[in-house]
């Protein structure tokens, strides 16, 4: 049978048009312009225009091999229904860049915005502090951006990118209303949480010891299998604890203090604990990690927002049994011991002494002596300290903004800039509200 030419030619045409268009895919090097401390790391955008490059090859080989193909004698004993197949695959592909271009572009686009562009490259700098544990991984670069919604999101480096690429980079989507509050550091560090589990093989072996504990208790079964169906996000849960301490915990009832019907919907599908028995366990995991009166203070503050008199039977009878199950299941977490941990409990590899609630309300009082100390501490410790001030009742909403939005400019210099000129023009911002004139910390 005699081919139609003309639908050769179109495609033909359509195939050029897809390889012009893909001419003008340039590196986001040569196309963002922004302050140099609002820039993302080198390692990360070194990351992002290789993969970009990469693919713009592969299609770019792609679209002369289709081209070629198609003036071939072998494209003669093929049905244009076929030859059009072929030319899908190619768009596709084509497609899936595109969509990899504005997963790319949403980090970057942003980093030229007056101020919050340099205030994102802080929190780049706060999510690699967090997500550094020398001598257990290599961490991939992190960087982030801001979006609307409730909470924040993360897409792993090393999962799949639409098209089935690997994601050279962690993303982290902040949301905007948490900008800028000690509340930012405990949605930015769960997330980084997730990575660091993937990192780790956390979730997989945890969930082994889980199945172990429902089988060999099966009166607290129910419980188990619900601490295995979230422990993805407990472990995230825990990694901003360890990081941040009570921060971590204000943050966490700031996002999910809901109306109460929403507080207490079990939803035996979601990965999420229900928000009542969440904001527990990170009361029990701030026990565990490190023990101190304040965490029965936080408890029973949350408990009084969210009285459980007056729930049905069925759930009230499942609250029970979680909360009678919890410190076993809190233990087991903390002590759990993995390959990747190199011998060590989770609590010993990601724990730090110097995150208890006493020691950070030391460093804070320090700060009022030398407000100079809260800018040469890791951007993690920084928040811990303003998060633990927070709930000692020591430091206001308004100082804490001006403080967080400096350090996110210092860190975002720093990490620019290695001069200490340029890093002193910040000083003064973090004077302005010495802590020494703040209210004195309450017995917590």
């Amino acid at each position: 049978m005699e081919l139609p030419s003309p639908s050769f030619r179109l495609l033909e045409q359509e195939a050029q048009a897809l390889l012009a268009r893909l001419e003008s895919v340039r590196p986001f090097s040569l196309q963002m312009a922004a302050v140099p401390a609002a820039c993302v790391s080198p390692a990360a955008q070194t990351a992002i225009d290789t993969h970009l490059e990469r693919v713009r090859r592969e299609l770019h080989a792609m679209g002369r091999a289709f081209l070629s193909w198609l003036q071939s004698p072998r494209a003669e004993m093929e049905s244009p229904a076929r030859a059009q197949r072929r030319f899908t695959i190619l768009r596709l592909r084509f497609n899936a860049m595109l969509s990899q271009l504005d997963i790319f572009a949403d980090v970057l686009v942003q980093r030229g915005e007056h101020e919050s562009g340099v205030w994102v490259s802080g929190l780049d700098a706060l999510a690699a502090d967090a997500l550094a544990m020398p001598g257990y991984y290599q961490p991939p670069p992190v960087v982030c951006y801001l979006d609307r919604g409730h909470g924040a999101a993360i897409r792993r480096a090393r999962t799949r990118l639409p098209g089935g690429d690997e994601n050279p980079v962690a993303i982290i989507r902040v949301p905007r209303e948490r900008m800028v509050g000690s509340g930012i550091a405990s949605s930015l560090i769960h997330e980084v949480g997730h990575q660091a589990a993937a990192l780790l093989h956390l979730v997989e072996s945890l969930t082994v010891e889980l199945r172990d504990q429902a089988a060999r208790h099966p009166g607290q079964a129910q419980a188990w299998q619900l601490f295995e169906r979230w422990i993805s996000e407990i472990v995230a849960d825990f990694w901003s604890m360890a990081r941040v301490g009570v921060g971590a915990t204000l943050g966490l009832i700031g996002v999910v203090s809901l109306p109460r019907a929403f507080v207490f919907r079990i939803n035996l599908d979601d990965p999420h604990p229900f928000p009542w028995i969440r904001v527990k366990l990170s009361c029990a995991i701030g026990r565990a990690l490190h023990p101190h009166r304040q965490w029965n203070r936080l408890e029973s503050i949350w408990e009084s927002f969210y009285p459980v008199e007056g729930l049905e039977t069925e759930k009230a009878r499942l609250v029970a049994l979680l909360e009678d199950t919890l410190p076993g299941f809190v233990q087991l977490l903390a002590n759990h011991r993995s390959g990747p941990l190199l011998g060590h409990t989770l609590a010993e590899a990601v724990a730090d002494p110097r995150r208890h609630p006493v020691r950070l309300t030391a460093e804070y009082e320090a700060w009022g002596a030398s407000p100079q100390r809260m800018r040469r501490v890791p951007p993690t410790m920084a928040f811990a300290v303003i998060g633990q001030a927070r709930a000692n009742e020591s430091l206001d909403p308004l100082t804490e903004t001006r403080w967080i939005g400096a350090l996110l400019t210092h860190w975002a210099l720093h990490a620019t800039l290695d001069t200490t000129a340029l890093c002193a023009e910040v000083t003064p911002l973090l004077s302005r509200a010495r802590p020494s004139s703040l209210p004195t910390p309450v017995n917590v």
